[in-house]
């Protein structure tokens, strides 16, 4: 019987950090970051379309909307401008 050292095993997990570290509260970070800008960039853009739709339907409404493509368009556009007032209605608050 000899008595050596144990060689230090190539699977050691040394080299992985323990979970709760600074890598995983950067990726955190980050990702919370990203979704911020996107929640901001999404806002901005639904606030300034939810301006400026209403221009582009009201020459329906000064020629009238007797014609059923006209009223469908009219109405598609309504809807659009009440889902981008609902999305980018807190845009510039918090």
């Amino acid at each position: 019987m000899s008595n050596s050292t144990p060689s230090p095993s190539p699977l050691s997990n040394e080299s992985v950090p323990p979970s709760g570290t600074d890598g995983d509260q950067q990726a955190e970070s980050t990702t919370t970051s990203a979704r911020n800008v996107l929640k901001g960039s999404t806002q901005f853009l639904c606030f300034w379309a939810a301006v400026g739709l209403p221009f582009v339907y009201l020459p329906l409404l000064a020629q009238g909307l007797g014609d059923p493509r006209a009223t469908l368009v009219f109405l598609g556009l309504l809807g659009i401008n009440i889902l981008t007032l609902y999305i980018g209605h807190d845009y510039k608050r918090g």
